[in-house]
C-alpha cells in the first residue's frame, strides 16, 4: 500500500510540474509583445500614409477612363454623323484578295495569281457600274492602320480615312511604291505593280491594310473608300525561306512543304543528287519506294503526303523529251511521264499493250530517268491524240499511269504491276 501511495504522489508531481511548464509557455514574453505591438503601429502607420495616395490614384484612373469613354462616344456619334452627311450611292471595292505573306521589296499579288483588281460597285447592290462612268476618275492607293475600320464599324467618314494613313517613317522612302495613282475610265482598274518599303512592325496594330480613295469625284459625289483585310509585311530576309505556292520545277527541292532548309530531309536528298523541284518528282514517278526510303523514317506518313500533295501542284509546262528504245519511242514530260508510245509510226495507248509490253515500258521510263541529260527535247508531240491527265498517281504501291484519249473523251487506268522484265530487243512488242 505504501508503495501504491508513493507511485500516485510522484504522478501528481509530475503533473503539476507539466502545466506549470505549459502556463509558462503560453505567456508571451516581454519583448514578443513588444515587437507586436511596433510591427502594429508601423501597418498602421503606413496604410495612413498611402490612404490618400492611393485615393487620388484611384480618382484619376477613374476620371481618365470617363473622360476616355466620353471621348469615344463623342467620336463614334460624330463618325456616325459624318458619314452619314457623306453618304453615297458607290463605293470601290478591291475585288481580289491579297496572296499572303507579303514581303518588303516583293511585288504585291492577288491570291491565287490573279491581278489586284479595283472596281466601282454599287454601295446598295454590291454590283458593279453597268453604266460607263461621265469622266474618268483618278485614284490613289495608300496605307491604313491595320486596326482601321474598327469591326463595329463598317462606315467611316473621309476626314476619319485620312486620318488612318500609314506615312513612312522619319528617313525612309515612301511606304509603298509602283502604281499608286491610277486612273479609271470604265468603272475597273487593274494594279499591276505595288510593293512596300518597309515592314509593319513598328506601328502598334503590327499590320497594314491597302487602301484606295478617289482623289476627285464624280462631279462633286462621294465614293466611298476602298480597304483590304489586314496583314503583316514581313521584313525581304524571310523571303529567302518561303515556300512557293505553287512551286516552279527550276525550285530548290527545300521550296516544297515540310522540307527545311538545310535541315535533315533537305540534306537526304541532297545526297542522293536531287536538288531541285523536277528531280523530286521524276523519281516520285519512277521510283517512289526509293524517294520514301531516301527520306527515311524520320518523315511521317502525314507530312510525305503534305510535301507530295504540294510538289504535285508544280506547273510541269509543255516542254517534251523523246526516248527511243529498239522497237519502241517513248514523249516524256519534265517530271518523266509518259504521254506517248510510238511503235511503228503507231502512237499507242497503254490500254493497247499487253501486260508484257507495258512492262517493256516501264523499263524504258526507268532507262530514260537515268539517261535524262541524252534526251531528246521538243515542245510539242507530234501526235495530239493522246494527252496526260493525272499521271503517275499512287495506289497500293503499284504505279498507275491515266491516258486521255481525246477522240473517245474517256479516261483509261492501267495499272504498270511487276513483270519479269524482257530486253525490249526481242521480238514480241506487237
Amino acid at each position: 500500500m505504501t508503495a501504491k501511495r508513493l507511485r500516485q504522489d510522484s504522478d501528481r508531481d509530475r503533473d503539476s510540474s507539466s502545466d506549470e511548464e505549459r502556463a509558462r509557455r503560453q505567456i508571451p514574453s516581454l519583448s514578443t509583445v513588444v515587437r507586436e505591438a511596433m510591427v502594429f503601429k508601423s501597418l498602421q502607420n503606413v496604410s495612413l500614409a498611402l490612404e490618400p495616395l492611393l485615393r487620388k490614384v484611384v480618382q484619376e484612373e477613374v476620371e481618365k477612363g470617363v473622360i476616355r469613354s466620353m471621348r469615344l462616344f463623342h467620336r463614334s456619334s460624330s463618325m456616325r454623323i459624318e458619314a452619314a452627311l457623306e453618304s453615297s450611292s458607290l463605293k470601290l471595292v478591291f475585288r481580289t484578295q491579297l496572296s499572303l505573306p507579303i514581303f518588303t521589296g516583293s511585288k504585291i499579288d492577288g491570291a491565287e495569281n490573279k491581278p489586284l483588281e479595283l472596281v466601282i460597285v454599287d454601295a446598295r447592290t454590291g454590283e458593279p457600274l453597268s453604266s460607263p462612268l461621265q469622266s474618268p476618275v483618278r485614284v490613289e492607293v495608300v496605307v491604313l492602320d491595320g486596326d482601321f475600320p474598327a469591326e463595329d464599324e463598317p462606315e467611316w467618314s473621309t476626314a476619319e480615312f485620312q486620318r488612318n494613313i500609314v506615312k513612312q517613317r522619319t528617313g525612309k522612302r515612301p511606304l509603298i511604291t509602283g502604281d499608286v495613282n491610277i486612273t479609271m475610265r470604265d468603272a475597273s482598274a487593274v494594279i499591276s505593280d505595288l510593293s512596300f518599303t518597309d515592314n509593319s512592325s513598328w506601328i502598334r496594330s503590327r499590320q497594314f491594310r491597302i487602301g484606295a480613295r478617289v482623289v476627285a469625284g464624280i462631279h462633286g459625289q462621294r465614293i466611298k473608300e476602298a480597304t483590304t483585310a489586314a496583314f503583316m509585311v514581313k521584313d525581304h530576309r524571310g523571303e529567302l525561306y518561303r515556300k512557293h505556292y505553287p512551286p516552279a520545277l527550276e525550285d530548290e527541292v527545300w521550296r516544297l512543304e515540310r522540307i527545311g532548309k538545310d535541315g535533315a530531309f533537305h540534306k537526304k536528298l541532297a545526297s542522293a543528287k536531287i536538288h531541285t523541284v523536277q528531280e523530286f518528282l521524276k523519281l516520285l514517278t519512277v521510283d517512289p519506294r526509293l524517294l520514301r526510303k531516301i527520306l527515311g523514317i524520320g518523315m511521317s506518313d502525314k507530312v510525305w503526303e503534305a510535301t507530295i500533295v504540294h510538289a504535285k501542284t508544280c506547273p510541269v509546262g509543255d516542254k517534251l523529251y523523246l526516248h527511243q528504245g529498239s522497237q519502241c519511242s517513248l514523249w516524256l514530260n519534265p517530271i518523266c511521264e509518259v504521254v506517248g508510245i510510238v511503235y511503228d509510226d503507231i502512237t499507242l495507248t497503254l490500254q493497247q499493250l499487253s501486260k508484257h509490253q507495258r512492262a517493256i515500258v516501264h523499263h524504258l521510263v526507268k532507262e530514260a530517268y537515268h539517261n535524262w541529260d541524252r534526251l531528246e527535247e521538243s515542245h510539242a508531240l507530234f501526235d495530239h491524240r493522246i494527252l496526260p491527265q493525272n499521271l503517275g498517281t499512287q495506289r497500293d504501291g503499284a504505279e498507275s499511269l491515266t491516258w486521255y484519249p481525246v477522240h473517245q473523251g474517256i479516261a483509261v487506268d492501267c495499272q504498270i504491276e511487276d513483270y519479269e522484265i524482257l530486253d525490249p530487243a526481242l521480238p514480241g512488242f506487237d
